[in-house]
């Protein structure tokens, strides 16, 4: 069986917290006398690290994104989908589907729809549970914009959420970008919005479980 492929932005956490868990378990092995609190202890930071290792992991996917199918950016959960006013780039109103990502979700997100990167702008705030509505706006979040071969734009939103510090993003105006390959992280409890025309097909409802690249969101033109 072949070793889960890790994010290459992940390196440094995973290394900080498996130097916490061998200091951790050299302290209950040194100082802790009661044999089954030490051994359940020592147990319960091995599984620690074995979760971060599957959090940080990058899954190989079916890729079912082009320039006309949008795919879910993010694994989770569908928690929003509704008509909103874009202001910040697109200016305009647009359908919108949030996924929200609890910790025990893959965090790597992935490209939604095939076409090249017009707009990308990071967003320093504040850190709210994800799934509040004010986490929209408030929180440290990415912004970025993909138009399509048809000129359709699609935009984007990486939010932060309460536990998170850090979204990383490899967008840039002018990058070609193909759905499925992926586009960034972000770190622990967070949510993607992806902002679509009022024309587009919305394939996923209310409660829907996705899978990032193999989840078909939308359809455009």
């Amino acid at each position: 069986m072949s070793l889960p492929k890790l994010d290459k932005n992940s390196y440094g956490t995973l290394a900080v917290v498996f130097m916490i868990a061998a200091v951790f378990i050299f302290v209950m092995n040194r100082f802790v006398d009661v044999a089954w609190l030490r051994w359940t202890l020592i147990v319960l930071a091995w599984l620690f690290c074995i979760w971060q290792l599957f959090f940080f992991r990058v899954p190989d996917r079916t890729a079912a994104g082009s320039d006309t199918i949008v795919s879910s950016a993010a694994d989770g959960k569908v928690v929003i989908i509704d008509e909103v006013f874009e202001d910040e780039y697109l200016k305009r109103d647009c359908k919108r589907v949030s996924v929200y990502m609890d910790f025990f979700d893959v965090h790597a997100n992935f490209w939604p729809v095939t076409g090249e990167v017009t707009y990308y702008c990071y967003h320093p705030g504040k850190h709210f549970l994800a799934f509040k509505p004010k986490a929209s706006e408030e929180n440290e979040h990415t912004s970025t914009c993909i138009r399509t071969a048809s000129g359709t734009e699609v935009l984007f939103k990486q939010h932060a959420g309460t536990f998170a510090r850090r979204i990383v993003n490899y967008a840039k105006p002018g990058l070609k970008v193909k759905a499925g390959e992926q586009c960034g992280i972000i770190k622990f409890g967070s949510r993607m919005d992806i902002f679509l025309p009022l024309d587009a097909n919305i394939k996923v409802s209310l409660g829907d479980l996705t899978k990032a690249c193999e989840t078909v969101i939308a359809q455009i033109r």
